[in-house]
This record gives C-alpha cells, structure tokens and sequence, in this order.
C-alpha cells in the first residue's frame, strides 16, 4: 500500500512540474539569459535522476508482486516414432578382378605384336609372339621321331600278340615310344610359352613393349588388359563394425570426380582381420554400362549398418550432461488452458545420430512433450509457459 501511495505522489509531482517547467523554460528562452538557463538546465536533469532511481525501484517491487515475470517461454514438440537410418561414411578405390598386366613366360625376342591400344580381344586370342630360338624345328623333328617309334611299337606289340620274338624287344620298343610322347609334350609346353594370349575378354589399355624387344620371364611387361564389366569398389572398415556391416546392406556410393551418384550393395564382406589397422576387408559391386567408371577411382561410401522404422528422434542441442555424466532433457507436464505447465527432468539413455539428431534408446516413450527452444534455461519442477503457435 506504501508503494502505491508513493507511486501516486510521484505523478502528481511530475504533472506539476511539467506545466511550470514549460512556462518558465519558454520564458528564459525568450530571455536569452545564458546564466539563467544553465541553472534551468541542472534543475531538470537533477529532477530527471531522480526519476529514475524512484522508476527502478518501482520495477524491482512489480517484479516481486508479479509472479508472471518469473516464468520463462519455451517451445515444446511431441516425441513421434521415426524412420531412422545411420550411415558408416568411408572412403573407397573402384578396381576389378579382371585388370593385368600381361608378362612373358619365355626369353627372347618379341618377334610380333599383333594387338593395338585401345582394342578390344577376347579370352585366348594371340597377342604378341615371341622367337621361340629354334623349338620349333625341334618339335618337329621329335615328331619325325615319334612316328617312328610309334610304328616299332605296333610292330612289336602285335608279335607280342602273337608270342613271337622276346618281351624285352616289346618293352624297349612301348618305352621308346613313351619317352618319345613326353619329350613331345614337353617342347610343345615350351613353344607354347612363346605364344602371348588374352587371359579374358577385354580391353588392350597399355602396350609397354615394342616388337624387336628382349623380353624375359616376370620381368619384362608386356602389356596391360582391363575388363570394366565386372567393378567394384573396395574400403577398409574398423573392426567395431564387424557385426552391423554384412553382405546385402544398401550402399550410397558417389563419385566427387564423375559428379555422379548410385545406389548399390555389399556383394562379399571380408572374414580377416588385418592385425595391423584392425579392419576387414569390404566389396560393393557397382553398373558400369557406361564404361565411365575407371580402376583406382576414389569413391565416397555411405554403408546403411543400422536401422529402425520406430526410434525415437530429439534435437542433439537439448541433451546436457549432469556431473555423474548423465544425458537428461526436460518435459512438461500439468499444462493448463494459458500455456503454463511444469518442467521435468528426464535421465535418458541415446544412440547413434542422424544429422542433427539422435535417438532415444531409454528413458522417454511416444507422446512425451519435449522443450525445444529455452531447454537450458530451466530447472527441474519449474514452471514455464509454451508459446508454441499451435498450443
């Protein structure tokens, strides 16, 4: 009741001294009297202080009496069941099984290169050829000789049918013939080593050695051959995952370099854990009816090892942490018809993230009133008021 009289008297003073103050400031202004409106001056700006120090005095007794200034605004959202989908982002090389790099298997001189870059050959075609220094006059004498043999041995054999001459002319002569077939066999492997053919359908991509060149066995490369149908792409995974990464799981994969994005799978996952960086060993196939996709290509990889079509999604920037390291965020509750309701602490327990949010996998249920905007700003059983424009 003080304050209220205080108050009254306060704005009978301030009407009072408005109306003199305006008759008198006019008349010192018509005056021109410096010295006297420099006391005006000082008389007012003193009377304006104290003003203000009475002004600050009245607030502080309004905001004690009002207990509507103590309520802090919030915004609140219902919890809902989510699709939620986290992503292991790696990084990956595109390579093929089918991409080699040809060398010979014998020594001498590549006498012909029947391939040029750039063409496409099929599995077995002849490639190159290398002089095989005489075996093939060998060969054919080994031939010569065979036939002989082999018409000994039928000789032989059909007196020995009919029990004429001895067994040791039978023997020597299916020996000879014998020895004559693997020394056959033998130089044939040999003249075939001189012959370069494609190991499967491909692509010539490269030819590093000219015809006229010495070559030598697992020395000299020859030429590279590539086949782009069958791709895939090849990334170290830690070994945490092991158990949320199998075959099957659905691939996000994107080219930076290509400007190109596809979805694909994991077609095999790796059963080795290399004891060096403690990761194992991931293959996601991808289409490359374009031929645009080239071995070695870096490539991003966005693996799908968890989801659930009922979690529950908050905002990451609610959760604090209390002192014991304990996630808690607030709901309210005994909500009344001007927005007013009542804070409540949750401890909940959280997952993995997506974006911006994470998911709740203990300590809140679907329909809980969340505080969004002012969560950290209020205190366990305070109260609040919801301005959400739908409340």
């Amino acid at each position: 009741m003080k304050n209220i009289v205080t108050l009254i008297t306060l704005s009978f003073i301030l009407a009072s001294c408005g109306s003199g103050d305006k008759k008198s400031v006019e008349d010192l202004i018509d005056s021109q009297n410096l010295e006297a409106i420099r006391a005006k001056k000082t008389e007012l700006v003193s009377q304006q202080n104290l003003i203000k120090q009475e002004i600050k005095k009245l607030d502080i007794v309004i905001a004690q009496l009002d207990d509507n200034t103590k309520i802090p605004l919030i915004t609140t959202f219902k919890l809902e069941n989510s699709d939620f989908k986290h992503f292991l982002e790696l990084q990956g090389n595109v390579t093929t099984k089918n991409l080699l790099t040809i060398y010979p298997e014998f020594s001498g001189v590549l006498t012909n290169v029947y391939v040029i870059e750039g063409q496409k050959v099929q599995k077995g075609q002849v490639l190159a050829k290398i002089d095989d220094g005489g075996l093939s006059q060998q060969l054919s004498q080994l031939k010569i000789q065979e036939e002989l043999a082999k018409t000994t041995f039928e000789r032989q054999q059909r007196l020995w049918d009919q029990k004429i001459g001895s067994e040791m002319q039978y023997l020597q002569a299916k020996s000879n013939y014998e020895a004559q077939n693997q020394a056959i066999a033998q130089l044939e492997q040999q003249v075939a080593k001189t012959v370069v053919k494609a190991p499967f359908s491909g692509t010539i991509d490269d030819i590093f050695t000219e015809q006229g060149s010495v070559v030598m066995p697992g020395q000299s490369q020859l030429m590279r051959i590539v086949n782009l149908s069958n791709m895939y792409i090849e990334t170290d995974v830690p070994e945490k995952y092991v158990s949320n990464i199998t075959k099957g799981k659905n691939v996000e994969v994107e080219f930076p370099v290509l400007g190109k994005k596809i979805d694909s799978k994991v077609r095999q996952v790796g059963d080795f854990i290399n004891p060096n960086n403690r990761t194992f060993k991931v293959e996601i196939s991808i289409p490359n009816k374009e031929k645009s996709i080239k071995p070695n290509l870096t490539a991003k990889l966005r693996i799908n090892d968890y989801s659930n079509e009922s979690a529950l999604l908050i905002p990451q920037g609610i959760i604090s942490e209390n002192a014991s390291g304990e996630q808690y965020i607030y709901i309210v509750k005994d909500k009344i018809k001007d927005g007013q309701a009542t804070a409540e602490k949750m401890i909940i327990e959280t997952g993995l993230t997506q974006g911006d949010y994470i998911e709740v996998i203990k300590g809140l249920e679907v329909g809980n009133e969340i505080i969004q905007e002012g969560a950290r700003s209020v205190n366990d059983g305070q109260k609040v008021k919801i301005i959400n424009q739908d409340s």
